[in-house]
């Protein structure tokens, strides 16, 4: 314990990305915070947290940074990059778990995803280098939650506000396959309401997490069409042409959506387990696209 009577909690990747934003304010009244990553974040200076400003793949010096901390917090992974960058940060994380093993750090929260098709589980840097990570935390000895949420949504999300702006800018919008496959899309400050109460749980083990309200993935682009006032109108191809036009936006340099996604989307595998909320009830996703749908008019929101 710190002199000043709170836990210590080591936020590794930040309170600047997507799921950071949203759990910096649950942490910041019960922890003392410590934040590892390369870029200031006002937010973080406003809460009082330490921040130590370094690439987490490159730090070889773990040991100083998690002396005095009670829990780990690991948000530090890409949506797309070369493999080699995942190689090297998967060994600075590494680098990491064995000075919270040596420093004997209570507890290590892992922010992880959903099982994909197994060619993409084999193959694909993003989750080879990941799954190893998960494997190697879990076999530490130190107390561990893995958490793999669902398809998330909520203020700055990569997919859901990008769909609706795409529906409302063009005539037709995508669908790959008959759009069957199923989706229960789980709201970002639910996953991080998880994660604090996590942060002081006891025991180890995999949480799977979904959002409260399962679609057909055409169900729920039905549903943003209507939020924004236009009659359904599909362009639709197969799911192996989805693939191939993402993966040719991909190489023009486009972060729309990448080749990896569409396929694990149209596997069906992102429903995961509905979680309870601890008797909160979970957001639902129709009013978070209501309150979207005027932005989109106005192009990427800034949230």
């Amino acid at each position: 314990m710190n002199p000043t009577g709170r836990p210590r909690l080591l936020l590794v990747g930040g309170a600047g990305g997507f799921i950071g934003r949203q759990l910096l304010p649950l942490l910041a009244p019960d922890f003392e915070l410590r934040s590892v990553h390369r870029h200031a974040v006002a937010e973080e200076a406003r809460f009082g947290a330490e921040w130590i400003p370094l690439d987490v793949g490159a730090v070889d010096d773990w040991r100083s940074i998690v002396r005095g901390v009670d829990v780990v917090v690991n948000l530090a992974w890409y949506r797309w990059a070369s493999p080699g960058v995942f190689e090297r940060l998967y060994a600075g994380l590494s680098r990491l778990l064995r000075a919270a093993v040596a420093e004997q750090v209570g507890r290590f929260l892992q922010v992880s995803v959903p099982p994909a098709p197994e060619r993409l589980e084999l193959e694909l840097p993003y989750l080879r280098w990941k799954r190893r990570f998960d494997r190697d935390l879990a076999a530490s000895g130190v107390p561990w939650a893995i958490v793999r949420p669902t398809l998330l949504f909520g203020p700055g999300d990569v997919l859901l506000s990008v769909m609706i702006r795409m529906i409302r800018r063009y005539p037709f919008f995508p669908m790959f396959g008959d759009g069957g496959y199923r989706v229960n899309p789980l709201a970002v400050g639910d996953l991080a309401r998880f994660l604090r109460a996590q942060a002081t749980a006891h025991g180890s083990g995999v949480y799977d997490l979904g959002g409260p309200e399962t679609f057909r993935y055409r169900e729920l682009t039905d549903l943003m069409f209507r939020v924004v006032g236009k009659r359904p109108r599909y362009w639709t191809m197969t799911p192996r042409n989805g693939i191939r036009l993402a993966g040719l936006l991909q190489a023009m340099g486009s972060r729309l959506l990448y080749a990896y996604e569409v396929e694990w989307l149209a596997s069906g595998r992102l429903v995961q387990p509905v979680w309870d909320g601890a008797g909160v009830p979970l957001r639902r996703v129709e009013p978070y696209l209501r309150r979207l749908a005027p932005d989109s008019a106005r192009g990427p929101a800034t949230a």
